[in-house]
């Protein structure tokens, strides 16, 4: 028998916002499998778990694989557009594989949730590809989204309101976006910020905006001004909520 594959979301930061879900899972697989940007770097899900002060939570004894994911991917058009993996990519395929092979439970933890711009939907299929009777459960965490937006105090939405959510790299997508939308949520705005700031000065949005870096954790800012952002203020786990 093939061992049960857990997707958790950890929340974008606050390990107070860890669902009971993701605790009673954590606590009761043996092997745990810890996605990191960067080889020599730390991993953030990881840590969220750590800081956790949960009765009964603790890491001792379980196994901890660390992933490496280059936050990178290639696009092959003779392929049908499909993602080809980097190496490292696929020898995280092969462990996780192996473990479940050996009828062992894990738990693969993403931070924010599982579903919205997550590393694990890369694997997803290739790992339903070695054996589509793998049983995944996915199980949901709070976003940066949904944090961003309740420590700035805001709604996303009411009645019949719209919400549009783009990775802020497609600028050239945002002018139609504000023009369609009641509510927009830019994610990773950090690479793009002078020209959304442009954007949205030419549409007299700037004042409807408001620039939330690192939601949920301990160096947490935000920004009701964003005339008053500087680059030292940038970070890569920032997003903009403009809300008309």
């Amino acid at each position: 028998m093939t061992g049960k594959l857990y997707v958790i979301g950890v929340g974008p930061g606050d390990p107070e916002l860890l669902t009971l879900k993701a605790v009673r899972v954590l606590r009761e697989v043996p092997c745990i499998c810890v996605p990191k940007g960067r080889e020599e770097g730390n991993s953030l899900a990881l840590s969220i778990v750590q800081k956790a002060r949960i009765e009964g939570l603790t890491l001792e004894g379980k196994e901890i694989i660390e992933a490496h994911f280059p936050m990178r991917k290639t696009r092959n058009n003779q392929e049908s557009e499909n993602c080809e993996l980097d190496t490292k990519w696929q020898e995280t395929i092969e462990t996780v594989y192996s473990r479940l092979n050996k009828g062992i439970d894990m738990a693969f933890i993403t931070i924010g949730d599982p579903t919205i711009y997550s590393t694990f939907f890369y694997l997803y299929d290739k790992l339903l590809e070695l054996n589509p009777e793998l049983n995944i459960e996915i199980v949901p965490g709070v976003s940066s989204i949904n944090t961003a937006a309740a420590k700035a105090g805001m709604s996303l939405a009411l009645a019949d309101e719209k919400i549009a959510i783009l990775p802020a790299t497609y600028t050239e997508d945002i002018k139609e976006t504000l023009e369609r939308f009641d509510t927009i949520v830019l994610m990773k705005v950090h690479k793009v910020f002078g020209n959304v700031a442009k954007i949205l000065s030419e549409t007299g949005l700037t004042d409807k905006a408001v620039y939330i870096s690192r939601a949920g954790m301990d160096d947490e800012r935000i920004f009701r001004n964003i005339r008053d952002i500087k680059e030292s203020d940038l970070d890569y786990f920032s997003l903009m909520i403009i809300k008309k």
